[in-house]
């Protein structure tokens, strides 16, 4: 069984940083591409960032563009995301996901993966 916890969500001013983390522990895969994804209240999860299990292909939702960076750490099972210049509209629950189906790109649609952590709350303040 697999497991994905994600860290470092918490309560930010706008124009603050946050740092998100989601380990893998349990029967961890060879290989696997990540997403993060989030959802505000009243409103459908999203697709944030995606990553492929080398790092090299990574992609961001237009909303996050420029200030939203994931990255990797294969050695520690753990996948990285990045947020600066938040605004309120990035308040939500971000959820790290993990495809093990896919190693050299990674899907937008939450549908394909297949593991899921609990998530963090993230609010950004006005």
């Amino acid at each position: 069984q697999v497991q994905l916890v994600e860290s470092g969500g918490g309560l930010v001013q706008a124009g603050g940083s946050l740092r998100l983390s989601c380990a893998a522990s349990g029967r961890t895969f060879s290989n696997d591409a990540r997403g993060w994804f989030r959802q505000a209240p009243g409103k459908e999860r999203e697709f944030v960032a995606g990553i492929s299990w080398s790092g090299k292909s990574t992609g961001y939702a237009d909303s996050v563009k420029g200030r939203f960076t994931i990255s990797r750490d294969n050695a520690k099972y753990t996948v990285y995301l990045q947020m600066n210049s938040l605004n309120p509209e990035d308040t939500a629950v971000y959820y790290c996901a993990a495809d093990p189906k896919r190693s050299f790109t990674y899907s937008s649609r939450a549908d394909r993966y297949d593991y899921w952590g609990q998530g963090t709350q993230v609010t950004v303040s006005s």
